[in-house]
């Protein structure tokens, strides 16, 4: 059985099928919806039900109230259709036309860069090329037939090789992987590019980027694209990146933030530690990293706002900006990165 669902404001029309959620189903049939973590973690993908009926499934109750769902709102990459639909969300043009491919690459390069952070450079076949918009992730497709999300930390312009910033943790099997058996020379598979976190060229909004750990991977290509877009056509808007790590070892590209701060008169750089060492010797900003955003903004109605790394920063960075700075809902912009010991998203 399929159901089908309409989209206000745009009409566009799409069936979901049998055991997808709107997500999947607007995904799939080509209208891509927001979304960052598609698991219910950081309410990126929340509309409004206009009509019909759904199982809201399994998400995270921070980020979807009772409240709010007496009033229709869903997350749709949770919610499953049980009747036709019509709903109420936003919907991204931009990456309409860019395909999503599934690719063999070359492991061209590892790169221990923390403790707990590998840079992987990946190497496509020759003569082919990734299309993407800066933010966006790929999958790594495991033989078990499960997959992995790594953003694209390399900027679109720069695309001889894909990096990745993998984290390793403990249980995460392709992070172990990395740091135990992967070599150089390895054949991997992937498909992308995924995912709707991409700087709105549309807006003449000065930007915050806040990214905690590894999150700082899409937030680098980004930036990267902006500023090579600025070379030749111009761009004043103000850009500032509140990076959070707990020590100052996990700020693993540190250096090269610092030098966009030196090289570019827009843009700004402030790391963020958690729980400083006495050995870092740290002068800096200390607690939580979107704490730090609170403190310097007394008001975020004029800006918008990138967010990337923990689901729980995420989260209170969205529900904090737009409840206390009021930052429109619209103008929040997320990827959620979530553990993959039993979810896709790392």
């Amino acid at each position: 059985m399929s159901y089908r669902i309409t989209i206000n404001p745009s009409d566009h029309v799409f069936n979901a099928k049998t055991g997808e959620t709107v997500l999947q189903a607007a995904l799939r049939e080509g209208f891509p919806l927001p979304y960052g973590c598609r698991n219910g973690a950081c309410g990126t993908c929340k509309g409004k039900i206009i009509q019909g009926k759904v199982d809201f499934g399994r998400y995270n109750e921070d980020m979807l109230t009772e409240a709010e769902k007496e009033a229709g709102i869903a997350l749709f990459c949770c919610a499953l259709p049980l009747s036709e639909l019509v709903i109420e969300c936003r919907e991204i043009g931009a990456i309409k036309d860019i395909k999503v491919r599934k690719m063999p690459c070359r492991v061209q390069k590892m790169e221990r860069v923390a403790s707990d952070v590998m840079i992987i450079s990946l190497k496509l076949p020759t003569n082919e090329r990734l299309q993407f918009l800066a933010g966006q992730y790929i999958n790594i497709l495991m033989k078990d037939g499960k997959k992995r999300s790594f953003s694209l930390a390399n900027a679109p312009h720069d695309d001889e090789l894909l990096q990745l910033h993998v984290r390793n943790y403990l249980g995460g099997m392709f992070a172990e992987h990395t740091f135990s058996s992967m070599k150089e020379k390895d054949i991997l598979r992937f498909e992308g590019p995924l995912g709707t976190f991409f700087l709105r060229e549309n807006s003449n909004k000065p930007i915050i980027f806040i990214a905690s750990g590894t999150g700082f991977a899409p937030v680098k290509s980004i930036l990267e694209h902006a500023f090579h877009v600025a070379e030749t056509r111009g761009n004043d808007r103000h850009m500032v990146l509140y990076w959070g790590v707990r020590i100052k070892a996990d700020l693993y590209l540190a250096n090269l933030a610092g030098s966009w701060q030196q090289e570019h008169d827009n843009f700004s750089f402030i790391p963020v530690l958690s729980e400083t060492l006495p050995t870092d010797a740290w002068q800096g900003r200390t607690g939580l990293v979107h704490q730090s955003v609170l403190q310097d903004f007394d008001s975020l109605s004029g800006y918008q706002v990138y967010a990337c790394g923990s689901p729980v920063m995420v989260g209170a960075a969205r529900k904090d900006f737009i409840n206390l700075r009021n930052l429109p809902e619209d103008e929040f912009f997320s990827d959620a990165f979530t553990a993959s010991l039993s979810s896709p998203n790392l």
